[in-house]
Parts: structure tokens; sequence; C-alpha cells
């Protein structure tokens, strides 16, 4: 057997559908049986391309799946259990021959950078367990999770990856390591590389530029693409037939949600229904307006910590004054400074269990009560809660998600693009004068009527200077200031377009949490009110719930959400 192109010359193209493992069952509970499958097709890089050949990457995803009667057989056969990755995934589409996707929901990941949950341990499959298992509950009979581009089991991005894709780039690492041996200044940016080395700087311009170009491919606007290709390698050919055939259904939480947004505006025809959970991208608020309202956000959540656990506002101020005085180094490579500390605020805003998990953690830092040398099992446990040097994408894409091209500037006065480190400009304007955002200044007070505020969801420039050992480094600094500065970003949302979709046949529901410290309240209702472009979005407002609500409660809020997409629930009133 043989995998052949899907839609070959079409936007949704793909080619080399394979299944790359045997199916795996799962006995789920109730008299139901689910089978999952993993997948890869390969996708072209750069969607855009004119080439006759353009170079593709790799999509993983996986189908978890009702087994009706008949499937058993057909999942056992020899070509399913022992035949090549090709002859699986063709004798797959030959099995089920679908005709729609009117049965098929597909899953868009948050983050920036992370990829989907694995069916069975990532995530519950039986009846109630999670978002996935009521989903089967509920008529769907396929659930793809996607590892969206670059992360993964798609190929992925890492400081790694990118050392093997443009080692001109990354020879400015070795650089600035002869220089500091040889007892030399070391260059603070590229720019300052460039004059000092003149004669060297035109490999590293080129490698620059080329990287950031590449970097630029892995937005929503390609993500949302790959979703539709990922339908049609899964469906047989349309022949001359013109009707539609979308997804029944697209779930996305947070940045998926975002993503869901340019389904709408960048598709024809987007799924069915549209559903998102913490994820309504504050397309008509200016990035900078957004983050500083998030920061209040933070302030608000890290002291309800304090409310919780208020004998923790002594012992954090004493962790930050000994990273100020004696920053620590992490078994990663990494350093913990005061600032990377403070980033453990990041989880202040999930799950309920999350206040007592940073309290336990806090509770480790020190070898003894009088002693201010740090445990070895706190810093293994912060190095390792801490994402960013396993997903780059979350530290180097995360403000990009804000850049949109189709809007040159906000009515509150502010720029789409550059997002020129947004969240670390809003910071550093508030401490300008004395402030209880200054971890500094708080640090050094005895009262604990003025705690030391935690960071939340944010990406800083220092984060590339030492603290994150990868994502350190002049190679990956230089990338990482060029991405902050880029001017010229794609189009990631269209009002017209959204309309337009949600009143010619596509629906959509949404889950927003009133306390969300990851996207900001008051951006999302400009969205969904009147005259927004997801007005005719159906939206659940709840301080019932934190960001993580759909991972805490998932079965409750898919099917709630779900309900109001369809019209069997009346939400709103």
């Amino acid at each position: 057997m043989k995998s052949l192109n899907v839609g070959a010359g079409s936007r949704y193209a793909s080619s080399r559908h394979r299944i790359i493992t045997p199916p795996a069952f799962h006995a789920c509970g109730d008299s139901r049986v689910v089978v999952v499958t993993e997948h890869k097709i390969s996708v072209p890089l750069r969607r855009d391309s004119a080439d006759r050949d353009p170079e593709e990457i790799d999509l993983f995803f996986t189908i978890t799946e009702l087994m009706n009667d008949g499937d058993e057989d057909f999942f056992q056969t020899d070509v399913m259990m022992k035949g090549s990755a090709e002859d699986r995934a063709l004798a797959y589409t030959r099995h089920f021959m679908l005709q729609d996707m009117d049965d098929s929901i597909i899953y868009l990941q948050g983050g920036p950078g992370f990829g989907a949950p694995t069916p069975a341990c990532g995530i519950g499959l039986s009846s109630g367990s999670s978002w996935v298992g009521q989903a089967l509950s509920k008529g769907f009979k396929r659930v793809i999770l996607m590892d969206q581009r670059g992360t993964g089991r798609s190929t992925p991005i890492t400081k790694q990856t990118l050392q093997k894709r443009f080692p001109d780039l990354f020879a400015l690492d070795s650089y600035a390591s002869t220089r500091y041996a040889e007892g030399k200044d070391i260059p603070s940016s590229f720019e300052s590389f460039c004059e000092i080395e003149p004669d060297l700087a035109g490999n590293g311009v080129v490698a620059l530029e080329t990287a950031t170009e590449y970097m630029t491919n892995f937005r929503a606007d390609n993500i949302v693409v790959d979703a539709e290709a990922i339908r049609e390698a899964l469906l047989v050919p349309a022949g001359t037939s013109e009707t539609p055939r979308p997804w029944g259904a697209a779930l996305g939480q947070s940045f998926g949600g975002f993503c869901m947004m340019s389904y709408l505006s960048l598709i024809p025809q987007p799924p069915r229904a549209c559903l998102l959970t913490g994820g309504i991208a504050p397309m008509l608020t200016s990035v900078d307006k957004a983050y500083d309202s998030l920061w209040e956000k933070v302030k608000e959540r890290s002291l309800s910590y304090y409310d919780a656990y208020p004998g923790d506002i002594g012992l954090v101020k004493r962790i930050v004054r000994a990273l100020l005085a004696k920053p620590a180094n992490l078994p990663s490579g990494g350093v913990l400074t005061a600032r990377r500390f403070l980033q453990l605020g990041l989880s202040l805003g999930g799950s309920p269990s999350a206040f007592a998990s940073l309290h336990s953690t806090l509770s480790s830092a020190f070898i003894g009560e009088e002693d201010d040398e740090f445990s070895k099992a706190f810093l293994k446990g912060v190095d390792t809660s801490q994402p960013f040097d396993d997903h780059p994408i979350y530290f180097l894409l995360h403000e990009s998600i804000y850049a949109d091209a189709g809007i040159k500037r906000y009515l509150d006065g502010g720029d789409a693009i550059p997002t020129n480190w947004s969240a670390h400009r809003m910071f550093e304007n508030r401490i300008k004068t004395p402030s209880e955002f200054s971890y500094e200044l708080t640090a050094g007070l005895d009262s604990d009527s003025r705690p030391t505020l935690f960071f939340g969801e944010m990406v800083f420039p220092w984060m590339a200077d030492g603290d994150y050992a990868e994502l350190s480094g002049l190679g990956m600094k230089s990338l990482a200031h060029a991405l902050a500065n880029k001017s010229d970003w794609g189009v990631l949302y269209d009002s017209e377009k959204m309309r337009s979709a949600l009143a010619n046949g596509a629906k959509a529901a949404a889950a927003v949490y009133y306390d969300d410290m990851y996207v900001d309240f008051d951006s999302c209702m400009k969205v969904v009110g009147r005259g927004g472009p997801l007005e005719k979005c159906k939206v659940w407002v709840t301080n019932e719930y934190q960001h993580s609500g759909l991972r805490d409660n998932g079965s409750d809020i898919f099917s709630k959400i779900l309900g109001m997409a369809k019209g069997s629930v009346r939400t709103p009133s």
C-alpha cells in the first residue's frame, strides 16, 4: 500500500499519512472500549511558498475513538498490528471511508509551545473523567488531539534543534565563550557583537534573519491550517462535490481559544461548533493595556495566596533576600535569581491545589530554620516546575500571539506590533517610583502589610541572560529580541470574517473565567460584547473556576458549553 498526497496543490495539502504504532485499547467502563491511534502527516513549513517541492515538517496527532461492533476485528488485523506506518494509515482511511467529520472534534491546546495531552495518562477517557470522556458520551465518535507544529512529537522547536538548523547563529555562543576565556568583554547584544566584530557579522546577520523568519511559521495562522490538513487527510476525497465538510466541533483552551478565533478569521469553513475555554484573545485591546491590567490580576492572586498562607509572607521575603544576595545554581545549568523565583507565581492561576502546591515547594526552601542555604530538593523542584527550558516557543513566541498585522492601532492608542517585551515594560513602568510591585523594595520590609508579589504568565528579556540555560547564549538571546521587535507579523484575526462565520452556520460558545490571571477579563468582554467580533458567541461567565477549569472539571464544562452552542442549554439566561 502507498500513502498518497492529500489535496496536493491545495492550501491544506499534506503527505505521508502514517499510523506510527499499533493501536492501543483502553477499557473505560460502562461497557465501552476506547482505541487510540498515533498518527503523523507531513505538511509544508511555509504555506505561502511558491516552491514546487516545499520543505515539510511532521505533524503528530492522536485519535481517540469509541470501538463499535466490527471495529475490533479491523484494529486487530495484521496490517494494523504488524504493518508499516503507511500501510496502517491507508487501511484506516479505507476501512472507515469518512465522508464527513460531523462526529469528530479536534482539540486546540493552550500555550503556545505545548503538545496536547496523552490519552489515558494525560487525560482520562472514561465517561465523566474529562472533557474527552464526555465528548465520547455526547455523540462524538472521534477526538483528535494535535501536537501543534513545533511541539510534542511534531517536528520540535528546542534550543538543540535550532542549533542544528542555524549553526551560524549559535556560533555566537562559541565566540562569546572564547572571549570569556580570554578575559575579554562579552557582547551583551547582537548589535554590540556586530560593532566589535564587523568582519564576522555578515554570517550572523543572515542567520538571525533566517531564524526569525523560520519562527514566524509556528503561529496560530499556520496551526489552524494544519488542523484542516488533518481533516483532509482523514476524509475520502470529495471528488467534484463542493459540499462543505468541516469538523463537527473544535475545542480551544487558553491559547487554543486564540487559535479558534484565527480559525473563524482565516478558514472559509470553520468547525460547526467552536468551543472556547479561558481563551478569548484581547484583539480590541493593545498588548500594553492588556498586560497592564494583568499585572493587577497577578497582584490580587498573590494577595489571595498570602491570605491562605500568611506565614509565607516572611518566607518569600527571606528567599528573595537570599537570592538577591547570592543567586543559586540550578541542576539544569540555569540560575535561580530572585526574579526567576517569583515566576513560580505562574502556577497561582491554575488548579484548586495550586496554592497548596506552591506552599509545599516554599516550605522546603532552606536546609534549616536559621540557615540561608537552599536545599537541593527545593532547587530541583523549582527547576522542573518551570516550563520554559523544555518549551522555548512558550518564551520566544509568547507575546507574538498579540501581534496582529490586521490591526495597526487600537482605540486605546496602543500599537499592535511590535510587542517589544510588553509585560516587562509594563512592570518597569510600575517600579519607576517606589511601588508594591518592586520585589527589591518589599523584600527588605519587615512588615507583613507589604508582601512581595509574584509574577504571572509573562515573559521577560532577562530570561535569556542566564536565568534559563536553554534560553540563554548570544544566539538564542538575539533571536528572542529579533522576534520581540519584529514589526511585520501576519494577520491573525479578522473581525468581519468572524462575524460572517458565526452568522452563516458556525456556532460558538465560551467559558470566561472572571478571576482569570492569564487572560484579561475586561478585554475579553469587549470582544464578545454587542458589536464585537464574537457578538454571536454565547458566553458563560463564572468565578467558580480558575484558568484551569477544563482540566479541573472538564466533563461538566464541556457539557455546558457544547449545550450552549447547540441551543440545549440556556446560558446566558
